[in-house]
């Protein structure tokens, strides 16, 4: 899988995208926040923007990946409009503040053809966190060849709890979109947020976890 690039490389790719602006934070805040926390972090840890800022919604159009026709945006299915509600499941608590640290990401590909709902105890059996959907959208926006075709991923700590508090069965994922249906012809190719059932399983998509998440 492609490495990181280093944290400042990472804020100054942020600002190139205006994650700051969308989030509402100075790019020299961003910037600055990186190259302290550049002493102590890990090394492949990624500086993720709390999603109360800056929201997958805003965030998966500034997803890019190459085709054959040209560079394709990203986007969210049109059937996920609530797609800013899914928030943290039980067990998964992200740190205070605007910025924070995802380490030790795995994209899961031994898990594909498993479904979530057999991925979930499997990824804390092994004393990880499943990744939330915005922590997935940001480890795209730094080394976009992590969605390649056939090697794609769920982030399943993201979920939707419905009024009664049951849980919504979609799970949420970032896939290549073969320009059918709703898509569109002309987004073949472009990477996509989207969703699964809980229960079902599909062969190119694994479940993308990580070792723990730091503060800012």
């Amino acid at each position: 899988m492609p490495d990181l690039p280093d944290l400042a490389a990472q804020a100054e790719r942020l600002v190139a995208l205006g994650v700051p602006g969308i989030a509402g934070l100075a790019p020299d805040d961003v910037r600055a926040a990186a190259a302290r926390l550049a002493a102590t972090a890990p090394v492949g840890a990624l500086l993720v923007v709390d999603p109360r800022l800056a929201p997958p919604s805003a965030l998966a159009p500034l997803l890019r990946l190459p085709a054959r026709d040209g560079e394709k945006e990203g986007f969210v299915v049109v059937d996920m409009p609530d797609v800013d509600r899914f928030a943290p499941i039980e067990g998964v608590t992200l740190p205070d503040g605007p910025l924070s640290l995802v380490v030790g990401l795995d994209r899961g590909d031994d898990m594909a053809s498993w479904s979530p709902d057999e991925a979930l105890p499997e990824i804390t059996g092994r004393g990880r966190t499943p990744l939330l959907l915005h922590e997935g959208i940001h480890w795209a926006l730094q080394v976009p060849e992590v969605v390649a075709r056939n090697h794609c991923y769920m982030t399943i700590g993201s979920r939707l709890r419905k009024p009664d508090g049951r849980l919504d069965t979609r799970t949420p994922a970032i896939w290549i979109s073969n320009g059918t249906g709703r898509d569109g012809r002309e987004r073949r190719g472009a990477p996509k947020v989207g969703w699964c059932w809980a229960g079902n399983r599909h062969t190119w998509l694994g479940f993308a976890s990580a070792a723990g998440r730091l503060p800012a």
